[in-house]
């Protein structure tokens, strides 16, 4: 018997989930069971690390953040966020090369991972199925919108 289209294309899908700041990968695996039925999910935990705002205090964090509250200028320090954007482009590139198409990637994140999000998507070279951010932000605003690449201008419709 032949599978459904809809369960073929589900397991097909991947997503990636960047936790916030001082979270874990791990603590946030049970928003698999909510969407994206069959699909692989990836839960990645930013390195520990001194963040400025909080007094240099070392946790989870996918870069620095300054100072609070939290706008566009908090972070400071671009190289560290496009470290970790590569981050996210290397696992990405690996499905991608597993066979996965673009198009079924998605990259959600929460917070301060919801900025990396964010930036992974917009900076990635190749069109994504999308991208969801809860309470997140854009670093860089001012200057990323020259970053932006044009498969990323273009809008998935399938």
């Amino acid at each position: 018997m032949e599978e459904p289209a809809a369960a073929t294309a589900a397991r097909s899908r991947f997503v990636v989930w960047l936790h916030g700041l001082g979270d874990s990968g791990r603590a946030n695996e049970p928003v698999a069971g909510y969407a994206f039925a069959g699909a692989r999910w990836a839960f990645p935990t930013a390195p520990t690390a001194p963040v400025t705002c909080n007094r240099g205090a070392r946790m989870p964090s996918w870069f620095d953040i300054h100072d609070t509250p939290i706008t566009s200028k908090s972070v400071r320090g671009e190289e560290d966020l496009l470290r970790s954007v590569q981050g996210v482009h290397a696992m990405i590139d690996r499905e991608i090369s597993a066979g996965t198409s673009p198009e079924d990637v998605f990259v959600f994140g929460l917070s301060q991972g919801g900025a990396l999000s964010i930036a992974s998507v917009l900076l990635y070279p190749k069109t994504l199925g999308g991208c969801a951010v809860f309470s997140g932000f854009l670093p860089f605003a001012s200057s990323f919108r020259s970053r932006v690449t044009a498969e990323a201008k273009k809008s998935n419709t399938n």
